[in-house]
């Protein structure tokens, strides 16, 4: 009998053991995906308050936010592609993209802001069409989307790398600017995990090593 009863609280400290273990690694292994934003958006060739509109450059300011407070990031080569919406209310794979861009990849540290300023000239887009929109409307659309590859990384060692895919509508007004005075965060299917399949590897690790200690 005392035989059966150190058995159990054996068993029972085991299982609490586990459950502590199993939670603690949850937690250490968990993540976060990086907010990304769009904090200023400028046309100036739609500014109608302009006497001349000869500067076709486009300009926007590209946040990447990593609110993890102990892991850091690293970013693959970052694809931007900036879209005219003609027509807002038809899919987006009926509009014309009008640039992809590429911003290097870098680390960023846990709990750190990045800014990435973006210019450029549009490789085809009907200016003319795009001012009588404003003119008639008030405003117009673009798009931005992202895509990368980012890896985490969590103590001494990096995750494998998972996909970041979002994007984001810009409303731009008859001066050219971002209608929305706040950052534009862009959305989408991120496709970020929460390594649950290490933490299953893990625990059944710790599982075989009690068992040969038994």
């Amino acid at each position: 009998m005392e035989d059966s009863g150190g058995c159990c609280r054996c068993c029972t400290s085991f299982i609490f053991t586990m459950g502590l273990t199993a939670l603690f690694m949850w937690l250490s292994l968990r993540t976060s995906k990086p907010t990304c934003s769009i904090q200023s958006f400028l046309v100036p060739a739609l500014n109608q308050t302009l006497n001349t509109t000869t500067n076709t450059t486009i300009y926007f300011d590209l946040k990447l936010d990593n609110g993890n407070k102990d892991k850091g990031i690293y970013y693959d080569n970052i694809n931007l592609t900036v879209t005219y919406r003609t027509n807002i209310s038809l899919p987006l794979n009926t509009s014309q993209p009008i640039k992809n861009l590429t911003v290097n990849g870098f680390y960023q540290g846990h709990n750190k802001k990045a800014k990435r300023n973006q210019s450029f000239v549009p490789d085809r887009f009907d200016w003319p069409a795009a001012k009588r929109t404003v003119s008639t409307n008030g405003s117009t659309v673009f798009r931005v989307d992202l895509a990368t590859k980012v890896r985490f990384k969590i103590i001494f060692w990096k995750t494998k790398r998972q996909k970041l895919i979002v994007g984001a509508d810009v409303e731009v007004d008859k001066q050219g600017v971002k209608i929305k005075k706040k950052g534009i965060k862009l959305s989408g299917g991120s496709q970020l995990g929460c390594h649950s399949l290490q933490v299953g590897a893990l625990l059944n690790l710790l599982a075989f090593v009690f068992l040969l200690s038994w």
